[in-house]
């Protein structure tokens, strides 16, 4: 998240599903999955539709048929994928404004009557801002909205885990914006 402070408002943005590691994914799984369609249709037609090996001789049952299944769920995964790509699934902002005592959430989803999601809090509404950091394998870190209700609001984006010392600063300066507690976990 890159915060810039302008007069009285406070805004970060973050990327979305539109990432090289996405790309490359999507590009690889559609890819294998049209080579297994193609080894798939080579055993039904008997004649090598692959340039860098004869799959014409496998038997079309069961193994042709099972490369032909497998072949359209990796493709129509890919495509998926390149779709969620092309949309920019998960991008948006957060804009924290003391004139107006409000915090705007937007964040853009899938095509259709929910396209883009905007959610909006009162200041009266936020009791923290809260840090979960988990280490291990599959390392956590979160920083999310506390609201007096109980509920707890991701504030950061899907994109790959910051440095500890940088999502830190962003809890400091953002429960100071707000003038609330900084809690962890």
């Amino acid at each position: 998240m890159n915060y810039a402070a302008e007069q009285s408002v406070l805004r970060s943005e973050f990327n979305g599903s539109r990432r090289f590691s996405n790309i490359f994914l999507a590009g690889a799984v559609s890819l294998g999955g049209f080579g297994f369609f193609l080894a798939g249709l080579s055993s039904f037609f008997k004649t090598n539709l692959l340039f860098f090996s004869d799959s014409s001789g496998i038997s079309f049952i069961p193994q042709g048929i099972v490369l032909v299944f497998y072949g359209t769920v990796g493709s129509l995964l890919g495509l998926f994928l390149f779709l969620t790509v092309f949309w920019d699934v998960g991008s948006g902002y957060n804009e924290y404004n003391r004139d107006n005592q409000k915090i705007i959430l937007y964040r853009k989803s899938y095509p259709g009557k929910n396209r883009e999601l905007t959610f909006t809090f009162s200041f009266e509404e936020i009791k923290a801002i809260k840090l979960r950091i988990k280490d291990g394998i599959n390392p956590k870190r979160q920083l999310l909205l506390r609201l007096t209700d109980g509920r707890e609001i991701p504030l950061n984006g899907i994109e790959e885990p910051m440095a500890l010392n940088k999502i830190e600063e962003e809890a400091i300066t953002l429960a100071k914006y707000l003038n609330v507690f900084l809690e962890t976990e």
